[in-house]
């Protein structure tokens, strides 16, 4: 697959390199439009099968991932393939663990670790990031 997001749709984020990923709340119904070509979900137990290729990162509701190697190897090649194609990131609530794993992202992507929370705030969600080791572990994500 070599499309991505559209820029103006829900949860799409712009990352500097102009990489886009969409952010969403699995306990909403899938956005209209495309769907992902890949994506990472970040629950505390296995999600529901998908018809596009996907990922499971074990992260518990306002914790950090169970398995940190992991989901860093897991984060890089959703960042990598955001290149050039539709990935998405999702959690239940589509705010804490998808904030976190976003601001991540933005790290991969150059955004100095003590502005990425900031950055996805300012251009995904206001909300975003819900806890303080949350935000610690994205400060430390960049080590």
């Amino acid at each position: 697959m070599n499309e991505t997001w559209d820029s103006e749709g829900p949860g799409v984020l712009r990352l500097p390199s102009g990489r886009l990923v969409r952010g969403r709340a699995l306990r909403r119904p899938l956005p209209p439009g495309p769907v992902p070509g890949y994506a990472v979900h970040l629950l505390g137990k296995r999600p529901p099968d998908v018809p596009w290729e996907a990922d499971w990162l074990l992260w518990p509701d306002f914790r950090l991932p169970g398995d940190p190697v992991r989901a860093r190897a897991v984060l890089t090649g959703a960042w990598e393939r955001a290149a050039g194609e539709r990935v998405e990131v999702a959690c239940g609530g589509g705010r804490g663990r998808t904030g976190t794993a976003l601001a991540c992202l933005a790290v991969l992507d150059g955004v100095p670790a003590e502005r990425a929370v900031e950055f996805v705030r300012r251009h995904y969600d206001a909300r975003a990031v819900e806890t303080p080791w949350q935000k610690r572990y994205v400060r430390r994500f960049a080590a």
